[in-house]
């Protein structure tokens, strides 16, 4: 019996390393296995910010990809949680009753959906709000440069 409470929390804890994936689908899940990719692309954007600064280029396109996973799987968390009894059983526990209690709704999923909905919004606007001030950052910067009188003494 697959509960629907433990999917949801485990696409909300585990979900960037696939966990929840896992617990569903079986060990050999492709997308289980592929999952952790973006997030160790990730840490290693944070890594390289640490190592070499804010100016990283490289480093602004990785760090998003591990608030986005974050943001997905919360999304996921919620809508695990969301899914109506008949459905849930229907799809994760066939030849079972459609009211079987795996796929009831209690106080651990709606606790799921509140942290989903906290943290995977945070994460989200947090991700968003780096890239954002990341590019425009550098496009000021280069504009700069462009607008700037070259520095080499002019020849006559």
């Amino acid at each position: 019996m697959k509960s629907k409470t433990t999917a949801a929390w485990l696409a909300f804890v585990g979900g960037p390393l696939g966990l929840h994936r896992f617990y569903l689908h079986g060990f050999w899940d492709l997308p289980g296995w592929l999952l952790p990719v973006p997030t160790a692309l990730g840490l290693y954007g944070i890594e390289r910010v640490q190592q070499h600064g804010q100016d990283d280029h490289l480093s602004w396109l990785l760090i998003p990809l591990l608030g986005f996973t974050f943001a997905g799987c919360a999304l996921r968390a919620i809508l695990y949680a969301l899914t109506p009894p008949e459905r849930w059983n229907a799809r994760f526990n066939p030849g079972t009753e459609p009211d079987t209690p795996a796929g009831h709704t209690h106080w651990g999923t709606i606790g799921a959906i509140v942290a989903s909905l906290m943290v995977g919004t945070g994460v989200l606007m947090a991700s968003l709000a780096f890239s954002f001030q990341r590019y425009f950052e550098y496009q000021i910067e280069e504009a700069r440069k462009i607008s700037q009188p070259s520095q080499a003494p002019i020849e006559k």
